[in-house]
């Protein structure tokens, strides 16, 4: 039962569709998946609530730091990932879900603002692995990324993440207009019309990449380290 938690203290870097299109794709593969829906802005709950039913797929909107533990434990024997999306800002619920984690994704898109919100994440995975021996697996996925050009501003990103060490997927989101439209039309990749979407069977193999990439990250035997446990 892992709990990968996404964050990026900066709205605006993807992170909520980062979260959708691995729960879809994890669903599609079998797998019973919770979102734990902790941005205010709730698009995560609100795509839910437009789609039809979705096998093996719940969202528990208004999730907050006091209520976060019971969620986990309530739902536990009903879930194989648990998915947690943060607040696009910063907030004390942060740590508390780093904690609580087996894997942080940290959605980064190629600009300086969202390398800032990134490099906060960073910092305090770094922080309380010094200060309390709590080492939580971690990795960035590069978002929005134009499959055409490749900016100076994404190569910067690139070259700091290098520098720090950090995992980086292979996999970047490319910027798709499906994965924009999911959250107008509810459902997921698989029921969208190709009539109607562009690319959209290049949308779904980005998915499936992504999801793949994370899956060999953090599969379902993973165990949680105990200071992890206690840090919750």
């Amino acid at each position: 039962m892992p709990v990968i938690t996404f964050a990026n203290t900066k709205g605006g870097a993807g992170k909520t569709t980062a979260v959708l299109l691995l729960a879809t794709e994890l669903a599609r593969l079998g797998h019973r998946v919770t979102v734990l829906d902790a941005d205010p802005q709730y698009w995560v709950s609100r795509w839910y609530d437009a789609s039809q039913p979705i096998s093996r797929l719940t969202v528990v909107p208004y999730v907050t730091q006091a209520s976060i533990d019971r969620h986990l434990e309530d739902l536990r024997d009903k879930t194989d990932y648990f998915l947690i999306d943060l607040p696009g800002a910063r907030s004390p619920l942060l740590a508390k879900a780093i904690g609580l984690s087996d894997h942080v994704m940290i959605p980064i898109q190629g600009c300086a603002m969202d390398a800032q919100g990134g490099a906060h994440v960073l910092e305090l995975l770094q922080y309380l692995d010094a200060k309390l021996g709590l080492k939580v697996p971690h990795s960035v996925v590069l978002t929005r990324v134009n499959s055409m050009v490749t900016t100076r501003a994404l190569l910067a990103v690139k070259g700091l993440l290098a520098q720090r060490n950090v995992d980086v997927l292979n996999t970047p989101i490319i910027e798709r207009s499906a994965f924009r439209d999911i959250f107008d039309c509810g459902g997921t990749l698989y029921t969208m019309s190709e009539d109607r979407v562009s690319n959209l069977d290049r949308a779904r193999e980005n998915a499936r990449l992504y999801a793949e990439e994370i899956l060999r990250r953090v599969p379902m035997t993973v165990a949680r380290p105990q200071m992890a446990q206690s840090a919750a």
